[in-house]
């Protein structure tokens, strides 16, 4: 559906009915960082989006959060292309702190679960051997371009290798690690019929009708955009291949894109081999390789060598998802590597992404705290700068493929993973019985040194101070697309879609038993145990009494009758005051205050097929007499009957 005067009208006419509601903004975003300005336009981008965590021991578990959903499931990507993943991610790992941080924990701890192997026709025993924690706003909060910041604190040791934490960004038609909601739609950005293509993109512009109320001949994908991966490691000096030279720990900033480089590809390890080389006789002596061209790293920063993406080949039969031979494609990652120092493990950090989308579009990273030497750090570049303007990549850059800067309608992701294909060591030594369980001592050998000693020591945990979203108003200040704000935009819709196909954003089994749709259809507000409403999130006084000021919400106690009386036990529930939510009270109530196309859509049809009557002028004339006439008469009479009653007066 394209935009119309019925869809505007209707446009305003529901955000007027909806200007009591809040959006996204949390209030306790200081007035001073409601607005930013663009490193790259220079032009002011004004607040979206913003959390600032400042409530602790808030929760996450699907239906206690507006904006945030912690995930209940094993990360199955072990599953597929064998990502290798360790851990289950459990939502009792992500919470807030006393002094206003989101905690993501990572710890040793198993889970284990009876999977039901149909191929095999048996059932088979899973055992996870670490939780940690991943937290989205998927078909919560979605945004289309602007600048995204985020203050964070790594979690671990900055030299020993083996935690992936992250922070990204996914277009929502897929749900991270629910493999059956991206398998051939990760991580296409690609808006071109293509008939060799079409097969391995499931939503692809060759289709005539994609159905579920998405837009025919038109492309789309879930578009990943990774503001920052950590890998650390033993420092050993600058890594090879790397220019300049970086070494462990360092940052992975990336955008995964669909389609790739088909042939010619560099090879792992080794920078893009840019020009051919040519004999004294006159024969090529290697031929250049088909990379980006035109990706520009500033500072300690050098493009990565050794991941250039992602081959989605054919499946087993075992395997949760399908590709058969003509579904099977190149994913490209187009990253660069920027250095980190043991301080981004202790104190806070900024990190900034400024994406401006599709065609004309680019994506740029900025960092502080720029390294100068092996012992000291300092903020900015050394040159009176605040940020390292790190990594840029354009859309011409893309031209080589056909793919472009991403379009999509996206959500934030924030997660530590613990995967043996990052970070862990690629041989174990000589007779080591290549294991993953830190509670064996046999496994200690296939674990980096200190690994488990880390994991069973040491509080390992990532904290996030803030995460905010600015965009402009003003659609010429940038280039590239309007930015929008919402999962459901007219022009790249998803909620039809991601109705009809439910059980590809569900959990597999038997997960989903306890599962009646993707997300559950409330937030919860109010009914968790207490015993003071503070626990509700009431302010205290200096007294310790309860604030008159009514934020978050008040404890109920329970009552039972001993004879005449009411006497009240110790524990009670948690009761919300108007605009707060969640089971404790602790979150602040968001609504997504901009109509998307389904609900356009739906407005607009409503009396879409109803006959309109056609009437000839004469009658059209004859009609407007009659009203006329009776309008008059009425007056006429109106008059008659005041002056009677004022001789009746008389």
């Amino acid at each position: 559906m394209r935009w119309n005067s019925n869809n505007i009208i209707l446009l305003l006419a529901i955000s007027m009915l909806r200007e009591s509601q809040g959006g996204w903004i949390d209030p306790d975003t200081p007035k001073d960082k409601r607005t930013t300005v663009s490193l790259i336009d220079g032009t002011q981008y004004d607040l979206v989006m913003s959390d600032e965590f400042n409530v602790p021991g808030r929760t996450f578990k699907d239906g206690h959060d507006p904006t945030w959903t912690a995930l209940d499931k094993s990360d199955d990507d072990s599953s597929s292309a064998g990502g290798g993943s360790l851990h289950f991610y459990n939502s009792t790992m992500v919470s807030t702190t006393e002094d206003g941080l989101l905690e993501i924990k990572s710890k040793i701890g198993k889970t284990e679960w009876i999977h039901n192997d149909l191929v095999k026709g048996k059932k088979k025993h899973i055992t996870k051997n670490f939780k940690s924690g991943m937290v989205q706003s998927w078909n919560k909060f979605c945004f289309t371009g602007g600048i995204v910041e985020v203050d964070v604190i790594f979690p671990g040791d900055p030299h020993i290798g083996g935690l992936w934490p992250a922070i990204w960004i996914l277009g929502n038609l897929g749900r991270a690690t629910y493999e059956a909601s991206t398998n051939n739609i990760w991580p296409w950005s690609y808006d071109t019929c293509d008939r060799k293509k079409q097969d391995a993109q499931s939503i692809s512009a060759c289709n005539a009708q994609n159905h579920f109320g998405l837009n025919p001949y038109q492309g789309r994908g879930a578009t990943e955009i990774d503001l920052i991966e950590i890998m650390t490691g033993k420092n050993t000096g600058p890594l090879p291949a790397t220019e300049p030279g970086v070494s462990y720990p360092y940052a992975d900033f990336t955008l995964q894109v669909a389609p790739g480089v088909p042939t010619n590809r560099p090879q792992s390890g080794s920078q893009p081999i840019r020009h051919a080389t040519v004999t004294e006789s006159g024969f090529t002596e290697w031929m250049a390789q088909s990379w980006y061209e035109g990706l520009e790293v500033n500072g300690n920063t050098t493009l990565n060598p050794y991941f250039y993406g992602t081959y989605l080949g054919e499946t087993k039969p075992e395997e949760p998802v399908h590709r058969n031979k003509n579904q099977v494609f190149q994913a490209d990652a187009v990253g660069a590597m920027h250095q980190m120092t043991p301080s981004h493990f202790q104190t806070l950090h900024t990190f900034r992404l400024e994406w401006q989308p599709g065609p004309g579009g680019r994506l740029d990273w900025f960092a502080k705290d720029y390294r100068v030497n092996s012992t000291f750090s300092m903020s900015g570049d050394g040159n009176g700068q605040d940020w390292v303007h790190a990594f840029s990549i354009k859309d011409e850059s893309l031209n080589l493929t056909g793919a472009q800067i991403p379009v999509e309608p996206s959500y934030l992701i924030m997660n530590t993973a613990i995967s043996s294909t990052w970070g862990f060591p690629y041989e174990v030594p000589p007779g080591c019985s290549k294991c993953f369980d830190c509670t064996n001592a046999t496994c200690a050998c296939s674990f980096n040194p200190g690994f488990c000693n880390m994991m069973k020591e040491s509080n390992v945990a990532m904290y996030i101070d803030h995460v905010r979203v600015y965009q402009s108003k003003n659609d010429t200040a940038h280039v590239g697309l309007p930015h929008t704000v919402g999962c459901d935009p007219v022009e790249f819709p998803t909620k039809e879609y991601i109705k009809g196909n439910e059980y590809r954003y569900m959990r597999p089994a038997p997960f989903v038993y306890d599962d009646t749709a993707p997300l559950k259809k409330t937030i919860k507000k109010g009914g968790g145990n207490c015993t003071s409403s503070s626990d509700c999130g009431a302010l205290l006084s200096e007294g310790g009494k309860e604030s008159a000021d009514q934020k978050g919400g008040v404890c109920l106690k329970s009552t039972y009758q001993d004879g005449i009386f009411s006497v009240p036990v110790e524990e009670g529930r948690c009761k919300c005051f108007d605009g707060y939510t969640g089971p404790y009270c602790l979150a602040v109530d968001k609504f997504d205050d901009e109509p998307g196309a389904w609900e356009l859509r739906k407005n607009s049809n409503l009396f879409k097929n109803l006959p309109v009557p056609t009437l000839p002028p004469c009658l059209v004339i004859s009609i407007a007499a009659m009203l006329l006439t009776t309008i008059i008469f009425g007056i006429t009479n109106k008059k008659r009957k005041e002056r009677r009653d004022g001789y009746m007066k008389m």
